[in-house]
């Protein structure tokens, strides 16, 4: 197998990694680099776990293949987990019950962070909008909106 040099932006540091051209981002995340937050629910792009932001917009990291990667900047939930603290977002998500079992919560987050830093005070309409490619099965989708709601007031 051959293997290539990426190099890119992750959660404000540049990397460089070598992994096979035909790797997604999701793979590179999780196999080569242990960051195991951005959940493979199902490499078809259908269900948002996997949810990054690169460039400032959410992307479906299993859909995104390396070569696309190069020289971009990619936010995970570990990046964002950085600054619990300072962040509305992930104190809304736990404040709201926006979290059950956890496994959508690193996409649904991700995508919420992508759509509060260009609209910081998203409608509902807009929310639903942005988390049309995340899917939940535990919340309801309710407590997300609220969270998201929340974080933008």
């Amino acid at each position: 197998m051959q293997f290539r040099k990426y190099s890119f932006k992750l959660n404000n540091q540049s990397i460089a990694v070598e992994a096979p051209p035909a790797y997604t981002l999701l793979e590179v995340l999780r196999n080569v680099l242990n960051l195991t937050g951005t959940k493979d629910g199902c490499s078809e792009g259908e269900c948002g776990a996997c949810t990054v932001i690169m460039n400032g917009k959410a992307v479906n990291s299993c859909l995104t293949i390396m070569e696309q990667v190069e020289g971009a900047d990619v936010i995970t939930i570990e990046g964002l987990a950085k600054d619990y603290e300072g962040d509305a977002l992930l104190r809304a998500f736990i404040e709201e019950g926006a979290v059950q079992c956890g496994y959508c919560t690193p996409g649904l987050m991700m995508s919420s962070k992508a759509l509060l830093a260009t609209n910081p005070k998203p409608s509902a309409d807009e929310i639903k909008k942005a988390l049309r490619g995340n899917i939940c099965r535990c919340t309801g989708y309710a407590m997300i909106l609220k969270a998201v709601l929340r974080a933008g007031s």
